[in-house]
Formats: C-alpha cells, sequence, structure tokens
C-alpha cells in the first residue's frame, strides 16, 4: 500500500468497506471540531482473532451491527445487548471496515475525559484494532493505521497530534489498546507519512 490508499470524502474512508451501525447519533451543535482520535482493540470471542458466525460475519462486525448471536458463546450471551460502534474496525490481515461516518458520533469511547473534555465520543473518532492486550499486534496493522490517521489529519487538521489509547481516556476502567501496542512505531510511522504527503 502507498500513503495515498486512503482518503476520506464527505466523511467516508475510500479504500474500507462501509456496514452500517445503528448505534450512532449525531454529534452535539456545540462540539466544536473533530480533535482526537481514540485507539481501542476488541476481540471476539475474547483472545480469539478472524472468528465469524454462521453466516460468514466476523463476530466484531456483528457487535457492531447488534447482529451478535448470544448462543453461539459464552461471553456473548453478557454484551450482545450492548449498543456500541467504532468508526473503524482493523482485522488482523489489515481488512478496514467502516460502520459510522466520521461526521457522526460513534459509540466507542463510554465515559471519558480527553484534556480535561469529557464526553469524547462527541468530538473523537474512534479506531478499532482486532487484538488484545496481552499480544502483539501485526505488522499490516500499524501500516493500515498509519496511513488512515494521515488521511484523518488531513480531512479533520484539529486530529493532529492528538491520538490516544481507550486507556487514556477512561483509565479507571479500561486497558486498551494494551502494552504490547507500540506507541512510538506508530508516531513515527504517522510523522513520515504525513510529511510524505503535505509537501
Amino acid at each position: 500500500m502507498n500513503p495515498s490508499s486512503f482518503f476520506i470524502k464527505d466523511g467516508i474512508l475510500q479504500g474500507s468497506t462501509f456496514v452500517a451501525s445503528p448505534n450512532f447519533n449525531a454529534r452535539p451543535a456545540d462540539f466544536g471540531e473533530i480533535s482526537a482520535i481514540i485507539i481501542h482493540n476488541i476481540s471476539l470471542p475474547p483472545a480469539q482473532f478472524n472468528q465469524s458466525d454462521d453466516t460468514g460475519t466476523h463476530y466484531v462486525k456483528a457487535f457492531f451491527q447488534n447482529k451478535l448471536i448470544a448462543t453461539d458463546h459464552p461471553y456473548f450471551a453478557e454484551i450482545c445487548t450492548l449498543q456500541v460502534s467504532a468508526h473503524l474496525f482493523i482485522e488482523r490481515d489489515g481488512t478496514v471496515t467502516q460502520f459510522v461516518n466520521f461526521n457522526d458520533r460513534a459509540w466507542h469511547a463510554g465515559i471519558s475525559s480527553y484534556l480535561g473534555r469529557a464526553n469524547c465520543n462527541d468530538f473523537s473518532i474512534g479506531i478499532e484494532l482486532e487484538g488484545t492486550d496481552h499480544q502483539d499486534y501485526e505488522e499490516i496493522q500499524y501500516e493500515v493505521l498509519s496511513q488512515i490517521i494521515v488521511a484523518i489529519y488531513h480531512a479533520y487538521p484539529a486530529t493532529r497530534r492528538q491520538l490516544a489509547g481507550h486507556s487514556d481516556i477512561a483509565p479507571s476502567r479500561k486497558t486498551d489498546p494494551g502494552k504490547h501496542f507500540d506507541w512510538q512505531k506508530l508516531r513515527s510511522r504517522v510523522a513520515q507519512l504525513y510529511l510524505s504527503t503535505s509537501k
């Protein structure tokens, strides 16, 4: 992939597949600008990757569409009634799915605060990586994530350098993306790509 593989048009990431989630709403009228990018991790069932239901739908995608089947795994019975979403989901092989238009409010952060500002869903973009706190992420996930962040920087300039983990905005509740997430690698790649695409 090259730095131009992804770009954003009317809130949609070109280069991804859009699968609409019902779990979103409008950002508040007075929210200001989209000004942060929040990185999460998710795996369903926990610590298992590339798992799908009988229809071939990835369990994470089913979850964000409120279609998770409670009887498919004991853990699903605990979460299948939750209504959550992220703007993007990046699988272990780098496949990217968008669930919510960036201009809308996805339900990814919960009770949260960033740089003294509460309710991060109002002003942030949420990106879920397929992974866990206790395993390394795939190289292709860093590559794709870096390219996407640069695309977001260009479309929403107030997000530049405003990267945080779920653990940063909700430290008493969340630990993702975990200690195995290499922030230095990500920030270095993003900086290089941003320079190369800003000339």
